[in-house]
């Protein structure tokens, strides 16, 4: 499983040209859900991601996790995080979790991370998403 988080100023998904999740100040959290992941994967990482101290505290240093910052968490599947790209010029995505799967435990990860944040917002599992933002920093961190 990996996680990619960008610290973000404000972040949004879009699908068929309807806002499906935004946040103003926060985390916006690309997740890619990995052959062989399992529920405890999806447990460390959600404690992992709301501890993770990413925000600046009153003298800019990087101190604060996303609770303590006051800022929202979006959260967004994406399978390509599992691609394959030390040989070719093509991306292979054998690693990456079967659809049902990775969908079973992307949903286990939104209710692990909802029931210890009350600031959560998801993009839509395999759909066609816009995601828009603005990193902030820019502060972006792989957390595996």
């Amino acid at each position: 499983m990996k996680v990619l988080v960008q610290r973000a100023v404000n972040a949004s998904v879009t699908v068929e040209g309807e806002v499906i999740g935004a946040i103003d100040h926060g985390q916006l959290v690309l997740v890619g859900i990995e052959k062989g992941d399992t529920e405890a994967d999806t447990q460390r990482l959600a404690d992992k991601l709301l501890k993770y101290r990413m925000f600046g505290d009153d003298d800019g240093k990087m101190n604060l996790n996303v609770q303590q910052a006051g800022g929202g968490v979006l959260l967004v599947s994406q399978f390509t995080l599992a691609a394959e790209t030390k040989k070719g010029l093509r991306p292979g995505f054998s690693s990456a979790a079967v659809p049902a799967e990775g969908e079973r435990l992307f949903n286990d990860f939104v209710s692990k991370v909802r029931a210890q944040y009350g600031k959560v917002e998801t993009g839509r599992f395999g759909a066609d998403m816009k995601v828009a933002f603005m990193n902030d920093g820019p502060v972006t961190f792989m957390l595996d």
